[in-house]
Formats: structure tokens, sequence, C-alpha cells
């Protein structure tokens, strides 16, 4: 009798405490990509030029009620997608001048830990690599929100993410030979991305 009565205690409160595990666990978040954005900007001389790119995409496993034990963020940007409104731009970065998309397909941010920084401000800390080198890299961003949706008998959770930062080209060799000094095209790129992540 004792046995039985140890062996259902035990049992409710596993079942008990499931929802709760469940509840903290870190999820798998995909990005929408009809409500996200990945732009940059850069001088050419004296004015900014922007552009973006319009293909990208990553694995991201967060625990939305702390962020900071969020196990990865992996994004990744497709180089061969960059758009700046004019074509022939468009073609010349993705040369070995600057890119080189042919050898280098795509832009990877990995993590190794989330940072908290302040109310709702987090940094990313980790890897970037951008053509053939890596180096330690800070993502910074703003949690802009998390919300329940509910579509008919379906129901999910948005968040919304803006990291605003820049990075200096020439630390990755985006630029090489003449294209590496900066009298025409500026070091510093601006990076502003918005990520709406279901």
């Amino acid at each position: 009798m004792k046995i039985r009565t140890a062996s259902v205690l035990v049992t409710l409160l596993s079942v008990s405490a499931l929802p709760f595990a469940i509840h903290g666990a870190p999820k798998q978040w995909n990005v929408d990509k009809d409500h996200a954005s990945v732009g940059f900007e850069i001088n050419h001389f004296f004015t900014p030029v922007k552009g973006q790119f319009l293909e990208f995409g990553g694995a991201f496993t967060l625990d939305k009620d702390d962020l900071t034990k969020s196990p990865s963020v992996v994004f990744t940007v497709n180089v061969a997608s960059v758009a700046t409104a004019n074509k022939k731009r468009d073609g010349h970065l993705q040369s070995a001048d600057f890119f080189n998309a042919k050898n280098w397909t795509e832009l990877k941010f990995t993590s190794s830990e989330v940072v908290k920084t302040g109310d709702n401000t987090y940094k990313a800390v980790g890897t970037l690599q951008i053509r053939d080198v890596k180096k330690p890299f800070e993502m910074p961003f703003t949690l802009l929100g998390v919300q329940k949706v509910k579509a008919g008998l379906m129901s999910s959770e948005v968040m919304g993410i803006r990291v605003k930062t820049e990075l200096n080209r020439n630390d990755f060799g985006v630029g090489t030979g003449s294209w590496a000094a900066n009298a025409v095209v500026g070091e510093k790129v601006g990076i502003d991305i918005l990520l709406e992540l279901k």
C-alpha cells in the first residue's frame, strides 16, 4: 500500500511539474520574412547610400521568458540578394572586389551567449563570418515585444527584435585593392535589422 501511494504521488508531481518545464524551455522561432528586413548604409564620398539583403534566415532557439538562457542564434544572409536600387552597383558588390559571392555565398552570425544590457536591450555575443574572415562580434538588439496570436483554432507567439549596430568592412576584407581605401566608399557600415519571429 505504501509503495502504491508513493508511486501515485511521484506520478502526480511529475505531471504537475510538466507544464512549467515546457513553459520555461527554449523554443525554435522562425523568421516571418513578410515582416522582416536586413538593411545597411554606407557613405559614398559624403552621401549615405542605403541597401538591403532580400534573402536571409537562420535558426533562433530562444527562451522568451529569459533571453539570457537562449542556447543559440544562427543568422544567415544570402550575399547574392544584395539590392541597392542600382543593378551595376549590386553586381560590383557581389564581385571579388567586395563580397566575392561566387566563393562566399553567405554572411553568417553564430551566437555563443545572450547578455542583458538594460530594459529590453540585449547583445548576442558570438562570431561573424564575412567572406573567409571570422571575427568575434557583438550584435546589440532591442526586444520590441512578445505576444500571443490566435488564428481560428491555432495559436502562436510573435516576437519582435531590432538590431542596430555597425562594423568596419575592412576588418572582413570587403573592399580589396584600391577599394580598401575609404576616400570613395566609407569604412563604417551601419546595420539595421528588423525581425518578426514566430
